[in-house]
């Protein structure tokens, strides 16, 4: 095969299987600016920052064109620099300056990229008054001040989640990206998951912060604050500080959270190993019956509320078991409140997460008794690194020290939890053990790992054949469901992830933009299962010991109290929006389904066209035109009611056909 080459600032480099100018441009070692540019998103080409000068082409956008052998590329003219540089500003000019105070200020790609260009200044004047912020919700912050209309939260949710909770309004100056209806968050189907703000270039989205609620905790004399440490914060809390990504700094963290005045140090690892011990021996039991089967996770809460907005007749097939994040806080508010002598109320467990779902998950009803949480604040890798720096701690210098015990301690199967494919493989290694009745010598399972979105894979073990699935993202898990709802897919069991790789790539943790950062993230969790003594939960002696000591048998009356829960179908947004209101006193009633299974199939613009249909022909006296939320069809979308009759798939002229055939039976 002939090699093609291109001509970048006159240097000479090989095409590869490049997409686009943009990557060959940094294939060449050259730090293009962009950004609506990312590799798991669809190329949009909003910015404009990425501009090139293409001979006897002209001025393009290197992320929307495709190398070609003998191109010759200018990426820093005078032109394009002085482009680059007036798009900065107008850019600037109405966003929020408050940088020092805004939770992105480290990592804000506007910021890096002003600051690269030589911005010291901005010409142009603001023209937008403020924006009130949207704290609506338990996991996020929205702040349309610093949105710079880039698309990247759009197509996240979209094309990563398949939820669609925010979208662009208006047009021109007007343009802006929204709720549905310009709603708060907590009103949409946004399903908690953060993936918005972890693309997010600017402040415009992120993380909402409880650093000062657990500040106010920890000084507080009267309470006991502990701590617990899910296993993807350990492998990247040293990005904060200058670390290689991947590093276990288990050890590090522990002092400096010891330092902070946190009494007890814990790690969720412990909880991960009791919820294989649950969650396996409920599959075991399934298959044994033949029953409720394909079992799915439930350790991920931005999953669990997918599935309750989407996939309610699926719940069933949810484990009952709680996450680790809720296990933990469970035996800790039963448990440790004996063992340190203090009220329920004044032992306050702090979850350190990859992941926003975990904040909305710790407010759940289901996990709050009393007026007591299980787990009473989650604070993110990120959050943990600013706390850090605001205690004045060096981190770098900090010599490692050991987790409390017995809850500090774990095997490799906990750990592995924090990566996709993880909780798949330590079920397995307690599953294929269990089922043989022997010792498991050959405990990897490498045929659920990898970065595949979909991992399917069939083990026999001692005659048992049992069928197995790993997914991640909720787009990846959408069409899983339906394939398996209409019977063109048949598991056993199915681990399901949110985020992309698993929690390695939760929206807390440290803000990246390379994909090499997650894969070293993903090495270093299986590194430190490697580096343990122990790799099955089985094998942990605490968990056994906590069973013999509080819950009894595996699966028993007490354990199903403390360990399991239940979810029920979660309602999408409430309410309507009336878009026309007639005047007359019999008027037609006119709904249009906007939720988002309805949305994706186009009832938005469906929508919009049929106002059009009912101005152009002066009917809005005659009827109330509605956007609601459901009808409970999804699968048969979009959907719109018309004088009490609803039409699935419905198109445009035939709701025209139909609104226009019961107006002339009133006439």
């Amino acid at each position: 095969m002939e090699n093609k080459f291109a001509y970048i600032d006159g240097r000479k480099i090989q095409i590869n299987g490049e997409k686009n100018l943009l990557e060959l441009i940094r294939k060449a070692g050259i730090d293009l600016p962009t950004f609506c540019y990312h590799s798991e998103l669809s190329v949009y080409g909003a910015c404009r920052l990425c501009l090139v000068d293409v001979e006897g082409r002209g001025i393009m956008g290197a992320c929307s064109t495709a190398p070609e052998a003998n191109m010759k590329i200018k990426t820093t003219t005078q032109e394009i620099r002085e482009i680059r540089k007036i798009s900065l500003e107008l850019l600037l000019a109405n966003h929020d300056h408050n940088c020092p105070t805004c939770p992105k200020s480290s990592f804000c790609k506007l910021q890096d990229v002003a600051r690269k260009h030589g911005v010291d200044s901005v010409r142009f004047k603001r023209l937008e008054q403020p924006i009130k912020l949207d704290f609506s919700t338990h996991s996020l912050v929205r702040d349309p001040n610093k949105c710079i209309l880039c698309g990247d939260c759009v197509r996240a949710c979209s094309e990563i989640q398949s939820v669609g909770a925010i979208d662009f309004a208006f047009r021109g100056s007007k343009a802006a990206v929204l709720p549905a209806f310009g709603k708060d968050l907590v009103n949409v189907e946004c399903i908690d998951c953060g993936q918005c703000a972890r693309v997010c270039p600017t402040g415009a989205i992120t993380p909402k912060q409880e650093i000062d609620d657990v500040w106010i905790a920890i000084s507080d004399p009267s309470k006991v604050v502990v701590a617990q440490v899910a296993p993807a914060v350990r492998i990247a809390i040293g990005e904060m500080f200058g670390y290689e990504p991947g590093v276990d700094l288990t050890g590090q963290t522990v002092s400096a959270l010891r330092m902070m005045g946190f009494d007890k140090v814990f790690d969720t690892s412990f909880a991960a190993d009791l919820t294989i011990i649950e969650e396996a021996n409920e599959l075991i039991q399934r298959i044994t019956k033949g029953e409720k089967l394909p079992q799915f996770t439930s350790c991920c809460p931005g999953w669990v509320k997918f599935a309750e907005q989407y996939f309610p007749e699926l719940l069933p097939n949810l484990s009952s078991c709680k996450s680790p994040q809720q296990m933990f806080g469970s035996l800790a508010k039963e448990v440790l409140s004996k063992e340190l002598n203090v009220n329920k109320k004044d032992l306050i467990v702090v979850s350190i997460m990859p992941c926003t779902a975990k904040k909305f998950e710790a407010r759940r009803p289901e996990f709050v008794h009393e007026g007591i949480p299980d787990v009473d604040y989650v604070i993110t890798t990120q959050e943990l690194g600013k706390m850090i720096d605001q205690a004045g701690i060096i981190f770098k210098q900090l010599q490692p020290e050991s987790l409390d015990m017995p809850l500090g301690f774990k095997t490799g199967a906990g750990v592995i939890f924090g990566n996709s494919g993880g909780v798949m493989e330590a079920a397995l290694r307690y599953v294929a053990e269990k089922l043989s009745g022997k010792k498991l010598e050959n405990i990897d399972f490498h045929e659920v790992r990898g970065e595949e979105a979909l991992r399917e894979a069939t083990l026999n073990i001692c005659g048992t054949e049992i069928k197995v699935a790993v997914v991640h993202g909720l787009k990846n898990a959408r069409a899983l469901a339906n394939k398996i709802k209409s019977g063109n897919a048949e598991y056993d069991f199915v681990e399901v992830m949110s985020c992309p790789n698993g929690c390695i790539g939760g929206a807390g943790q440290p803000v990246t933009f390379e994909t090499v950062v997650k894969r070293e993230r993903t090495k270093g969790l299986y590194s430190v299962d490697k580096n343990l003594q122990l790799h099955k939960s089985q094998d942990n002696p605490f968990v056994t010991e906590t069973y013999q000591s509080t819950f009894g048998e595996v699966g028993g009356e007490t354990a199903h109290h403390l360990l399991h829960t239940h979810y029920g179908s979660r309602r999408r947004s409430e309410g309507e929006i009336t878009l026309i209101k007639g005047s007359e006193k019999e008027k037609m009633e006119v709904s249009v389904c906007v939720g988002t299974s309805c949305y994706l199939r186009g009832s938005q613009d469906l929508l919009y066209k049929l106002i059009d249909h009912i101005e152009d022909n002066n009917l809005q006296e005659k009827v109330d035109v509605k956007a609601t939320f459901c009808f409970e069809q999804c699968d048969r979308g979009p959907s719109v009611s018309i004088n009490g009759k609803v039409i699935e798939k419905c198109s445009l002229n035939k709701a025209c056909s139909v609104l226009d055939k019961e107006l002339r039976k009133k006439v």
